[in-house]
């Protein structure tokens, strides 16, 4: 089937699972995305922290050498940190009054740092051996009451280096978590989805008449085996419980039928020797028979047919076929009273069934339509064919169905003549409906302004069917 692969996704994504799923996925993640950022907020935050007081340790010891031997205390202090290799982050630059180098390990007056005291952040040029072309740098610079200036500061590589991992490994981290939960997300999905599925198409070929259809049992102890199995229970309760039923309704028809048969035997061998008014009672007494038989087979029919599945030997049929050989079946019927069928239908309409059920189907609503028709009414066959299956229209110029009542013409024995002054028993519709829904199809009411219109729609058959049968 072309349609399967993109259908199942499409399935999947919507499943109620998947997005459960998605929701952890996206608590962990923000979960996890929190904890990363205290961490890199905790540890550069610290190492931010300690920059600013070691360069504040700096500015207190230049501090005490300017005021113990005045400049020269102060060019004596950088020179002697910057010889220290501890120091070798370290920024110090004295400058004089038009900012030009006179101690430090700068070789410029940065341009920020300018007329601007107190900290500031700035970059340097990095090194010749160095990968990245500029130095980010923290420092604090003063005004010296002789004019001069003093920059004091400190090399943000590390700290910078310390910022680019963890911003890579919360990226990092991010995608692997997304990664991961999402796949395990997927897996778990498909798997609910796929037992899911499973229940749902054991479901549907039950509701299709398949009463012997079971839920498969993994045997695994989980919540869906013993689903599972309670429903297989359930299903055997209701199995066993509409055997009975149809048995029982078997048997009472059969055993109704066969004294209903010798009664009209017997009242056919009265009427053959009866006369006058003795003849005409006996005959409509062999009419009344022949209804209460009608209406037993009808219940029988209906019984087997509910209680049935699609049978495998379902062919492809064409609907236009069905409707010539109807229409020629009851038009002399129909001319009797006045009326006129016509067929509408010009092109192929094809669908899977049984000829003979869909056939019976059919005879029931043009018999419907003759009989409630006036006379010089019309009843019109048409058949058309369309992607989403081929369906067939029934329609007359009678009185119609109010719209309240069509559903409920379809239970068994329901007439909207309530005074019953028309011939039938009421189970016309009823075993229309049990026909239809045996091929899987869907049958509607609506109004034809004036009558009703009977609309059944097939699904299409199966492309390999539909050709084989060509």
């Amino acid at each position: 089937m072309p349609g399967t692969d993109s259908v199942i996704p499409r399935k999947l994504l919507r499943s109620s699972i998947f997005r459960l799923a998605l929701f952890y996925t996206g608590l962990s993640t923000v979960s996890m995305l929190l904890l990363l950022v205290f961490i890199y907020w905790a540890t550069a935050g610290y190492m931010a922290r300690e920059i600013d007081a070691t360069i504040d340790e700096e500015v207190l010891g230049l501090e005490e050498q300017y005021h113990n031997r005045g400049i020269n205390g102060i060019k004596a202090g950088i020179e002697e940190r910057i010889s220290l290799s501890s120091n070798r982050d370290a920024l110090y630059l004295l400058g004089d009054g038009r900012y030009q180098p006179m101690v430090g390990n700068l070789d410029r007056w940065p341009i920020a740092a300018k007329d601007k005291p107190g900290w500031l952040r700035f970059t340097l040029p990095g090194a010749a051996d160095d990968d990245s072309p500029e130095v980010p740098a923290r420092a604090r610079s003063f005004d010296l009451p002789n004019g001069m200036h003093l920059l004091i500061g400190h090399d943000l590589r590390d700290l910078e280096a310390t910022r680019g991992l963890f911003i890579d490994a919360l990226g990092w981290s991010v995608a692997l978590t997304l990664g991961i939960a999402l796949g395990i997300g997927l897996i778990m999905s498909f798997r609910v989805s796929h037992r899911i599925e499973t229940i749902n198409q054991t479901s549907r070929e039950i509701m299709e008449g398949d009463l012997s259809q079971r839920i498969p049992d993994l045997s695994s102890g989980d919540e869906f085996d013993q689903l599972a199995s309670n429903l297989n229970r359930m299903l055997d309760r209701i199995q066993a419980l509409m055997t009975s039923v149809h048995r029982v309704s078997d048997h009472i028809a059969h055993d109704l039928r066969t004294p209903l048969s010798r009664l009209r035997t017997r009242l056919e061998q009265i009427k053959n020797r009866a006369a006058g008014s003795a003849g005409d009672t006996v005959e409509r007494a062999i009419e009344d028979v022949d209804d209460l038989l009608a209406t037993f087979n009808a219940l029988l029919r209906i019984a087997r047919i509910e209680s049935g599945s699609p049978a495998s030997s379902f062919v492809v049929l064409d609907l236009q076929d069905l409707l010539r050989d109807l229409a020629e079946l009851y038009e002399p019927v129909a001319a009797d009273k006045e009326q006129q069928i016509e067929v509408l239908s010009r092109e192929r309409s094809s669908v899977e069934g049984d000829r003979d059920l869909l056939f019976q189907v059919l005879a029931n609503l043009v018999d419907n339509a003759i009989k409630y028709t006036p006379p010089g009414g019309t009843i019109t066959l048409a058949a058309a064919a369309s992607p989403a299956g081929s369906q067939v229209e029934v329609t007359d110029t009678g009185p119609g169905i109010p719209r309240d009542l069509r559903e409920k013409v379809f239970q068994r024995f329901y007439r909207c003549d309530t005074s019953r002054s028309t011939t039938g028993s009421g189970l016309g519709l009823s075993l229309v409906r049990a026909i239809v829904d045996l091929h899987g199809a869907r049958i509607r009411l609506s109004d034809n302004k004036p009558g009703l219109r009977v609309t059944i729609v097939f699904r299409p058959p199966p492309r390999d069917t539909e050709s084989s049968g060509k």
